[in-house]
């Protein structure tokens, strides 16, 4: 394979795994995602260790890999094995199987992080008032709309599909509006506690016009656009909180910091991450937001269907 690290030291048959919007992009051969090609891509993937040289995993667990910048720097999984760092790899919950990993993936890994970045960060909780969640069609955001309405939030799905209005109110959303107009001023009424938004554009920039005061943001996405038009009064008057989130969470990836007590920090962050996820959905919850299940060679035609917004919710892949 193209793109092995030379750091890897466990050896994953993979099973499953799934189609993000930035899986699109790199099928597609948009510039700037990927570090050489060629490359097999798949951000995420789920299986059964075949091999280890580490002591964190033995042959026969059942792992799932989100961030590390697998399928970009290094090869991904749309292949039938995949190898990788111990440390990149979360042993699945029991309560999940290799399929309700991929459900989850990437997509709502970081939608998991985007709520915990509200909440730590932003100071978010239940009862604060309404958060808005953009994008609500796609697979963060059908996440991002269970895992809230999990905790008790009241959920507003903004999304340019309305026909999918009555999924979205199954899902969990207390309200189901449009796309966001473009902000026409600096500062709109305020309607929102908190935002995650995987838009991006002028999506975001109207979110940011529109968040109550002492609220927050996590923009995750791209979809719409990556020029932010907004100004600092969001920040300045109304003390709005506008977070970033990265699914990354590097460890010994080239290219980010070296230094292994911050590995050992994010490393720790997604196992409690995937722990809170196991905490909050349930099988039944994650059949709702997966849409179907393809093999490889329907990769293409899905590919070039979620970077123009064509697909709704969570497309697994079956290696």
């Amino acid at each position: 394979l193209p793109q092995q690290d030379p750091a890897a030291n466990v050896e994953v048959q993979v099973t499953h795994s799934t189609v993000n919007y930035k899986d699109g992009m790199i099928l597609r051969g948009q510039r700037g995602v990927v570090r050489n090609w060629p490359i097999v891509p798949g951000i995420d993937f789920a299986g059964v260790v075949r091999h280890s040289h580490s002591k964190l995993f033995s042959e026969g667990d059942a792992v799932v890999l989100t961030g590390n910048k697998a399928g970009q720097h290094f090869d991904g999984g749309f292949s039938e094995r995949a190898t990788c760092q111990a440390e990149w790899l979360v042993p699945i919950p029991p309560t999940f199987d290799t399929v309700d990993a991929m459900t989850i993936g990437s997509a709502g890994f970081t939608a998991m992080q985007c709520i915990s970045n509200l909440e730590v960060a932003g100071g978010i909780r239940p009862g604060d008032g309404r958060i808005l969640v953009t994008g609500a069609a796609g697979g963060l955001g059908q996440m991002a709309i269970t895992l809230l309405a999990a905790k008790g939030y009241e959920v507003v799905a903004s999304t340019g599909r309305i026909e999918l209005g009555a999924h979205l109110t199954r899902l969990g959303a207390s309200e189901v509006i449009g796309r966001l107009p473009a902000a026409d001023k600096p500062l709109a009424a305020q309607l929102w506690s908190g935002v995650i938004d995987s838009v991006g554009g002028s999506t975001l920039a109207a979110a940011l016009a529109s968040t109550s005061y002492r609220g927050a943001i996590a923009s995750a996405g791209v979809a719409g656009g990556g020029i932010l038009e907004s100004t600092v009064y969001p920040f300045i008057l109304r003390g709005v909180r506008l977070l970033g989130v990265d699914a990354t969470l590097p460890w010994n990836v080239q290219g980010f910091p070296a230094d292994p007590a911050l590995w050992r920090k994010w490393r720790k962050e997604r196992l409690e991450l995937w722990a809170e996820l196991a905490a909050l959905l349930t099988t039944e919850r994650l059949a709702l937001m997966r849409s179907r299940c393809i093999g490889l060679d329907e990769l293409r035609r899905v590919a070039d269907a979620i970077v123009v917004g064509k697909v709704a919710g969570r497309v697994v892949v079956k290696v």
